[in-house]
């Protein structure tokens, strides 16, 4: 049996790679803040970078926001190398978002509308950026 296929134009040596750093990553639940309502999120933590990532589902539809940088970029690649279909993708600017404050990129799984303010977000975008977290 063959692997299902991956995020578009994702090479299959990266996609190795992806799948071979993904036990490194260590996670944690991300300690409660007074006034921060919303869905629960986690902290992960690579080498020397963290993203904290926030997972919203309705019904069918699943969405991920991380934090925007490498290993964010790297987590939603690895979401979507897990899933079937292609998610729609978008950037959310600085305090678009109380939980990531710094920003996000979304990805959106099953459906449904992107987060006002969102901006398309490009697949090679997120490789090229998340190529920095497996260095």
């Amino acid at each position: 049996m063959t692997d299902p296929p991956a995020v578009p134009a994702l090479p299959a040596t990266l996609r190795e790679r992806l799948r071979a750093v993904e036990p490194k990553i260590a996670w944690r639940d991300r300690p409660p803040t007074a006034g921060r309502r919303g869905a629960p999120s986690r902290i992960a933590h690579l080498f020397q970078e963290e993203a904290t990532v926030v997972r919203r589902e309705r019904g069918p539809a699943v969405e991920l926001r991380v934090d925007p940088g490498p290993l964010g970029a790297l987590l939603l690649l690895l979401e979507s190398d897990r899933r079937t279909g292609v998610p729609r993708l978008a950037s959310l600017p600085a305090g678009a978002d109380p939980a990531l404050p710094g920003g996000a990129f979304v990805a959106r799984w099953g459906g449904g509308d992107l987060p006002p303010g969102a901006e398309p977000l490009a697949w090679s975008q997120l490789v090229d950026l998340a190529r920095y977290a497996l260095a």
